[in-house]
């Protein structure tokens, strides 16, 4: 049974690796939270400051993270002194952040992910398909997310975003207003948070009196839990470097 600390752990995220984590090998010996909280499911939390320490203590075989961009190096950097991979689903980082990820990586097997849906990653690869093939088309990046997510826009539609950006030449634009006539290099990008919606995406590719619609979206967030979890599992044993959720759909 593979080992797992959950960083985030309080959260909702957190909540959702702890419940899902019950239905697969895999067992939950540590959390990590910069709440004041002592256990969470009988699962004991410490402070990310103290997490060289938990590693040894519960002998960790690998972290999930789903925290803030800080929590989420503090953890990483720790794990990377102590041997331990990371699945990384912390979103939000900005260059130097990312950056540390990446050196991190030298030393330990890093799995950095914006979404651990398997559909997500079908998304994906309908998306550079149909950008390529429709390459006159207009294109609108629609995403929806609860009223609590702090990023905007979602870290998922910034991977679909680069991933046409990969195919196409587009510029984005995040909303519009007032007088704005679309440009043929541009891409529409639009955020919407309300309720306790799980996260919904959509590409739109319209052109020769024609929509395409390529959508997903989440029913529960035990969806990214699994595959994170899953995640997590898969990379132990793996070398150093740095991977990508699609590795593990396609394993």
């Amino acid at each position: 049974m593979t080992r797992v600390a959950v960083n985030g752990v309080t959260g909702q995220m957190g909540a959702a690796v702890l419940s899902t984590a019950t239905d697969r090998d895999v067992e939950v010996v540590v959390g990590f939270a910069t709440s004041d909280v002592e256990t969470v499911s009988g699962v004991p939390v410490v402070h990310p400051d103290d997490a060289a320490d938990a590693f040894a203590e519960y002998d960790v075989d690998a972290v999930v993270d789903f925290a803030v961009p800080e929590g989420a190096l503090t953890v990483v950097d720790a794990a990377a002194e102590a041997g331990v991979p990371v699945v990384v689903g912390t979103t939000g980082f900005d260059e130097d952040g990312v950056a540390r990820l990446r050196e991190a990586s030298e030393r330990i097997p890093v799995l950095k992910a914006t979404n651990f849906s398997q559909g997500i990653q079908v998304l994906q690869r309908l998306v550079t398909e149909a950008v390529a093939t429709l390459d006159d088309y207009d294109l609108e990046l629609m995403e929806t997310h609860h009223n609590r997510k702090v990023d905007a826009p979602s870290g998922t539609a910034n991977t679909l975003l680069e991933t046409v950006q990969a195919v196409r030449d587009v510029d984005p634009v995040y909303g519009r207003e007032g007088h704005a006539p679309r440009e043929d290099d541009e891409i529409g990008v639009l955020a919407r948070r309300a309720g306790d919606i799980r996260g919904e995406h959509e590409l739109v590719v319209a052109g020769n009196d024609e929509v395409l619609s390529l959508s997903h979206r989440a029913e529960d967030r035990g969806v990214f839990a699994a595959g994170a979890l899953d995640a997590a599992v898969w990379l132990l044993g793996r070398d150093a470097g740095w991977y990508d959720f699609g590795e593990v759909v396609d394993a």
